[in-house]
């Protein structure tokens, strides 16, 4: 799947099942409905999950919990915008 294959999905009520974990977290985030991202990553312990979870808090304004879980993935808080680390996320997620 492309980049441009993933944004038309996001038109869909729902993303595909075939989709991984990450990539079905964050088609959810971007059409609103931060809880169910959150539910999909929330229980993982995988790195990619710990990501997304990390971009989640962010999201909401949770700084401090975003922190936690971006250290818990390895990772330093982003100096970028969220639309900028939402497409980042979603385009390592598509080459892996």
């Amino acid at each position: 799947m492309t980049f441009e294959d993933f944004m038309i999905s996001l038109q869909k009520s729902a993303p595909a099942s075939k989709m991984s974990t990450p990539l079905q977290a964050l088609c959810y985030e971007k059409n609103g409905d931060w809880s169910k991202a959150h539910s999909l990553v929330d229980p993982s312990s995988d790195k990619r999950d710990k990501q997304i979870h990390a971009y989640l808090h962010r999201r909401e304004g949770d700084d401090w919990n975003a922190n936690y879980w971006y250290e818990r993935a390895g990772e330093t808080f982003p100096n970028n915008s969220l639309e900028q680390e939402w497409e980042k996320l979603v385009k390592d997620n598509l080459s892996n």
